[in-house]
């Protein structure tokens, strides 16, 4: 469905990724794993558009998008779980949601992707009126999955769910993440939380000083003596 093929970005003068590649497979789930700094939300912003890449290629779908702005790579199927969150802090849950929508395929057909957000996150249904910003945190990143998940993506990029969640949250979140794969939810995982991610995905990429050095599937991740040493802490 997607590959990413030898691309490096720099912010100013500074290189952020040397000639990284990843590809997904449609109904998969891959996790880009790696420290904070190692380059993960910088290929996630790259494939959305957000930043551009000075060599390389991105293909969606038989389709390069490497040189298209953003709003129509989101038209193409392709949305964003952002890090942080960064949520509507004063509309209402249903409002946060409702934007996700907005894109030419999905505005048609919201109201079934309501009903399947609402399934994953009843309690999204019962706060749909309050506002966002009156949230706790975990919930908040429950609306802003939901919100992705209004897009009606081909593919949905999570970005560091795990960030500022309480253990009993995260569980409940990565709980969710985990029946993607039942929903044939195409999803990239980038996460600091090595053996939450791993627990749930397909595949691996482990970045370091944004280039990918080990690739594998998860299981085999899981049980390498260095992704133990360094990420699982065992």
């Amino acid at each position: 469905m997607l590959e990413v093929k030898d691309i490096s970005v720099s912010y100013g003068v500074t290189p952020v990724l040397h000639g990284v590649s990843i590809d997904i497979n449609a109904n998969e789930m891959i996790a880009i794993l790696g420290t904070n700094g190692a380059g993960k939300s910088t290929l996630v912003n790259t494939i959305l558009g957000m930043v551009k890449s000075s060599d390389g290629t991105i293909t969606f779908e038989g389709q390069r998008i490497d040189k298209l702005p953003p709003h129509e790579i989101i038209h193409r199927g392709i949305a964003q779980v952002p890090e942080a969150r960064r949520i509507f802090p004063y509309l209402t849950v249903m409002d946060n949601l409702m934007v996700g929508a907005y894109n030419k395929n999905a505005w048609s057909i919201r109201k079934k992707n309501l009903e399947r957000v609402f399934n994953l996150f009843p309690i999204l249904k019962e706060r749909k009126n309050q506002t966002g910003g009156t949230l706790s945190g975990g919930e908040q990143q429950m609306m802003v999955i939901g919100r992705g998940l209004m897009s009606n993506p081909k593919l949905l990029m999570v970005d560091e769910p795990s960030l500022g969640l309480a253990p009993k949250i995260l569980e409940v979140v990565y709980d969710i993440l985990s029946k993607f794969r039942d929903e044939k939810i195409t999803t990239i995982l980038s996460e600091q939380n090595a053996g939450q991610a791993l627990s749930i995905s397909d595949r691996g990429y482990i970045m370091e000083n944004g280039r990918v050095i080990l690739t594998d599937k998860s299981e085999n991740l899981l049980d390498n003596d260095k992704v133990k040493k360094a990420y699982l802490g065992i």
